[in-house]
């Protein structure tokens, strides 16, 4: 819901400033349409529904996994398309992976979404309607910004959005920021973000040779410096930064490698390792898992807490990396 469009039309149409509000906590409760708020005049109610559409986004397809996550394709209304899914756990918890861009300029060679041609930045009611969609669906309390984009290079929308999911349910704590290390943007959360928004880093590669094989951004943003953004984040909110790996089979997973990620994460206390199994999208193999156990033993001995993503949505190309996914030929990058 575009909620500025909401409040100029209300406004237009003499009605008080808590009309808006009232609108919009019915959209942040879930309520199917305007006609779901039964408070709000019959009248008004039409004339909002003839006025201001009830979603900046239309639903294309959704796809529904064995695993019970949804991952839904939506269209724009000048037609660029936005993946976004929801990941239900047995422990009860509720995520939306959200999008901030149509596709990606950024080409990570393991994601799909990079290869896909890069349409624009997200306005921050789009990137909330994809959040009020799963909501309709179930009750939501978790969110990370880790679909199709790299959120730092839309960062006010980005931060407009995750301003208003506390009213859908989902809290600043419960909302996690995931960059690449695009370090103008990462400068600006550190420096301005006072909500307490959780920060993870997509890192992959200690090696900076390595690093920018596979992720081109290392180039521009040495790993050193986007890391000392992440340790500054720490001193200044005394939250611990995640750090993303994706293991690759014979690219990046030698323990020789887990070693030189043990070295470049200190202090400690800093960083917390989510090791992420490569989910299918043509360009890799996976790791296998006596080798992401013997990686994962190597950062436990060295005193970094690791542990081991759960994957969600493969069977429908939901998981990380595999948003825009489709068949391609695999890409061989040398270790």
């Amino acid at each position: 819901m575009d909620v500025a469009l909401l409040e100029e039309t209300l406004a237009d149409l003499g009605e008080p400033p808590y009309r808006a509000r009232q609108v919009w906590a019915w959209a942040a409760r879930g309520a199917d349409d305007y006609a779901a708020m039964t408070d709000v005049p019959a009248a008004l109610r039409a004339e909002l529904a003839s006025r201001v559409p009830f979603s900046t986004l239309s639903v294309d397809s959704e796809s529904h996994s064995r695993d019970g996550t949804v991952k839904t394709l939506f269209r724009t209304h000048d037609r660029h398309p936005v993946e976004a899914v929801l990941m239900r756990y047995r422990d009860g918890r509720r995520s939306v992976c959200l999008s901030s861009q149509s596709g990606c300029p950024l080409t990570c060679s393991f994601c799909a979404t990079g290869r896909m041609r890069f349409g624009r930045n997200l306005t921050a009611s789009e990137i909330v309607d994809q959040a009020l969609h799963f909501r309709r669906l179930d009750a939501v309390d978790h969110c990370v910004f880790m679909g199709m984009g790299e959120p730092m290079l839309n960062l006010d929308a980005v931060l407009a959005a995750a301003r208003r999911l506390p009213d859908v349910g989902i809290t600043h704590r419960r909302t996690t920021i995931s960059t690449v290390g695009w370090l103008p943007g990462l400068r600006r959360f550190v420096d301005e973000v006072d909500e307490p928004i959780r920060l993870a880093l997509s890192l992959h590669a200690a090696d900076g040779a390595l690093r920018s094989q596979i992720m081109e951004v290392n180039d521009r943003y040495p790993l050193a410096d986007v890391l000392e953004e992440c340790r500054r984040y720490f001193a200044l909110r005394r939250r611990k930064v995640f750090v993303e790996y994706v293991m690759l089979g014979g690219v990046n997973d030698r323990v020789e490698q887990a070693t030189e990620l043990a070295r470049a994460l200190v202090p400690r206390e800093v960083f917390k390792v989510n090791l992420i199994p490569y989910n299918p999208t043509g360009f890799y193999e996976g790791s296998s898992r006596n080798v992401t156990a013997a990686f994962k033993a190597v950062l436990d001995r060295a005193g970094v807490p690791a542990t081991v993503r759960l994957t969600r949505g493969r069977d429908i190309a939901a998981a990380c990396g595999q948003l825009a996914a489709a068949p391609r030929a695999r890409l061989r990058v040398s270790a």
